[in-house]
C-alpha cells in the first residue's frame, strides 16, 4: 500500500475542496492510501460543500486561526499553513512514511506575507530536499490532442522569475541540464522500450533567423544540444516555440525543453489543462502537483474542477511504483 501525502494548500483557495470532491475517486485507486496534511476543519468544510460524506484522513499541520480565513482572499495566516502543510509532508515522504507528496494549489503572496520568500512549490521543495539540480515539469499522459504513446512533458529551463531575467539565466549549462532531467524522467515513463526523444525550442523568433533575431540560439542553446547528443540523448533543436510543440502533440517528441514559464505553459494547457500535472524532477522524492493555481475567483463555490488533482494522484502513484 502506497501512502500519498496530500498537502491542502491556500485555505482561501480551491485546494480543500478539490481534494474533497476528488476523494470517492481516489479512495478506488489500487494499492493507495491518501492522507491529507492541513486542517481537520477546513476539510470536513470542504467535504459538506462537495457533498462528501467519508471521512476524509487529515494529519493536523497547522493552528486553527486558518479556519477564519476568509475565501479567496491573501491571507498571511493561509500562507502560513500551507507552507507548514509542505515542510511536514516533505519531512514524511523524507522519512519514508509517505510514498509520493500532491499539492494542491499555493498562492505566492499569501506564501510572502507569511515571510517565506519563495517563489513556490519547486523552489521550497528543492531547498528542503537540499537540491541544486532541478526542474518544474508539466506532463500530460497519452490520450486526447496528444498522439505519443507515453504523453508529453514540457520542463523549463527558468520558471518564477521576471522576463528582463531570463536572457542572464539561460546558459549552455542550464539548457544541457534541463535536457538531461527531461530524457531521465521519459526513460522512466518509457520503460525502456526506447530511448525518449526530446525536442529543444528556441528563446528568439523563428529560432534566431540564423542570428537575426539574436544569437542565443547559436551560442547557448544549439552547443548544448549538441552536447546531449554527443552523450548519447537524442535531442533536436533549437526548433521555432511556435511549431514545437505541434510537432510534439503528434508525436515526434516525448518532451520539450522550454527556455521560459509561459512559453511552455500556455501551450501545454491549451492541450489539456485540465489534465496537466505539474512534477517536479531532480528531487530524492516523488512530487506532483495540479497545474492550476489557487483560482480565488472560484474558490469555496462547490463548482472547482477535480480533474488535474485526480491525474496528479494516479501519476504520484505510477512514480511510486517505479520507484519502489
Amino acid at each position: 500500500m502506497r501512502t500519498i501525502a496530500m498537502t491542502m494548500g491556500d485555505a482561501a483557495g480551491v485546494g480543500p475542496e478539490i481534494i474533497a470532491g476528488a476523494w470517492k475517486h481516489l479512495c478506488q485507486i489500487p494499492d493507495c492510501r491518501c492522507v491529507v496534511y492541513g486542517h481537520p476543519e477546513m476539510m470536513r468544510r470542504a467535504a459538506a460543500l462537495r457533498g462528501e460524506s467519508s471521512e476524509i484522513r487529515c494529519v493536523p499541520c497547522c493552528s486553527d486561526d486558518v479556519a477564519e480565513v476568509p475565501a479567496g482572499q491573501i491571507d498571511a495566516r493561509a500562507g502560513l499553513a500551507a507552507y507548514q502543510c509542505i515542510v511536514r509532508a516533505i519531512a514524511d515522504a523524507k522519512n519514508g512514511k509517505a510514498d509520493a507528496v500532491v499539492t494542491a494549489p499555493i498562492h505566492k503572496a499569501a506564501l510572502n506575507l507569511a515571510g517565506f520568500h519563495y517563489p513556490g512549490h519547486t523552489e521550497i521543495f528543492a531547498e528542503q530536499c537540499g537540491v541544486n539540480d532541478f526542474a518544474m515539469m508539466l506532463y500530460l499522459g497519452a490520450g486526447e490532442n496528444i498522439q505519443g504513446e507515453f504523453g508529453l512533458a514540457v520542463v523549463h529551463v527558468t520558471l518564477h522569475t521576471a522576463m528582463k531575467t531570463v536572457f542572464d539565466q539561460i546558459t549552455a549549462e542550464s539548457v544541457s541540464a534541463k535536457i538531461v532531467l527531461a530524457d531521465r524522467f521519459m526513460r522512466t515513463m518509457i520503460g525502456g522500450k526506447r530511448p525518449p526523444r526530446i525536442g529543444v525550442c528556441s528563446l528568439n523568433p523563428h529560432a534566431g533567423e540564423n542570428g537575426l533575431f539574436g544569437d542565443e540560439e547559436i551560442r547557448i542553446i544549439r552547443p548544448a544540444v549538441r552536447h546531449a547528443v554527443e552523450n548519447g540523448i537524442l535531442a533536436e533543436g533549437p526548433k521555432p516555440a511556435d511549431t514545437i510543440m505541434i510537432d510534439a502533440k503528434n508525436g515526434q517528441y516525448d518532451a520539450v525543453v522550454a527556455m521560459f514559464h509561459d512559453q511552455g505553459h500556455i501551450a501545454l494547457k491549451l492541450l489539456g489543462m485540465h489534465r496537466a500535472v505539474n512534477i517536479t524532477l531532480g528531487l530524492p522524492i516523488i512530487r506532483t502537483s495540479v497545474a492550476h493555481g489557487t483560482a480565488f475567483d472560484k474558490a469555496w463555490q462547490g463548482t472547482a474542477l477535480t480533474g488535474s488533482f485526480i491525474e496528479a494522484v494516479n501519476t504520484a502513484v505510477k512514480l511510486a511504483a517505479v520507484k519502489r
